[in-house]
């Protein structure tokens, strides 16, 4: 025979059980990501109105392209610290972030603002990077890296600098800038797809 039940505690509300391991879709960080999705229309519909010319319209493709990049910091910091990784999030934010970088890389090389060739071997490490994350998704999850973090901090400083309507002077030092970031894209992509053959070959069975 079992007793009495405990009664519950007098001392303050009655907090229901957390499931373990389950962590709600609508949250916080994926609302970031969805956020910066929505803002490539708004970044683009600037940009191009803009002609990459027009002063006004260039400060606010730029802040737009800014406040959305930003956001792919807050969503992953908020998702690693709260615990609200989520099937979505990892496949939503890398389209996010490529969606929102290749956008404007490939305008800045419309308007003749960027070399063609620096986007397309920039967009080639981001695609390709993108696909060895899917490759080895059920795997793992391959975390940023410092380089990879510092790959993203210099794109989006150097994208950001060839879209504000700087003096011709001042607009100049976005090159170096750019050269930076190209060399550890790459080289960060070469450290990726090191990463992904690892993790591929630690998960082989032994024979």
């Amino acid at each position: 025979m079992t007793g009495p039940a405990a009664a519950p505690d007098a001392s303050g509300p009655v907090v229901p059980p957390v499931v373990a391991g389950v962590v709600p879709l609508v949250n916080l960080a994926n609302a970031l990501t969805v956020l910066r999705m929505a803002l490539v229309p708004v970044f683009v519909a600037f940009a191009v109105g803009s002609g990459m010319t027009a002063p006004g319209p260039r400060v606010a493709a730029c802040v737009t392209f800014v406040v959305a990049s930003l956001t792919d910091f807050v969503d992953g910091w908020i998702a690693r610290a709260y615990g609200l990784v989520t099937a979505f999030g990892k496949v939503a934010d890398p389209i996010a972030d490529k969606a929102l970088t290749g956008t404007a890389l490939v305008l800045l090389s419309w308007y003749g603002r960027l070399p063609w060739w620096v986007t397309g071997l920039i967009l080639v490490r981001e695609l390709g990077v993108t696909g060895l994350r899917f490759w080895v998704l059920r795997l793992g999850v391959i975390p940023a890296s410092r380089g990879g973090k510092i790959k993203t901090a210099l794109q989006i400083l150097a994208i950001a600098w060839y879209l504000a309507p700087f003096p011709p002077v001042v607009a100049g030092l976005g090159r170096p800038v750019m050269a930076a970031a190209l060399v550890v894209t790459v080289g960060t992509g070469v450290d990726y797809v090191l990463r992904a053959l690892r993790l591929r070959r630690a998960a082989r069975p032994a024979r």
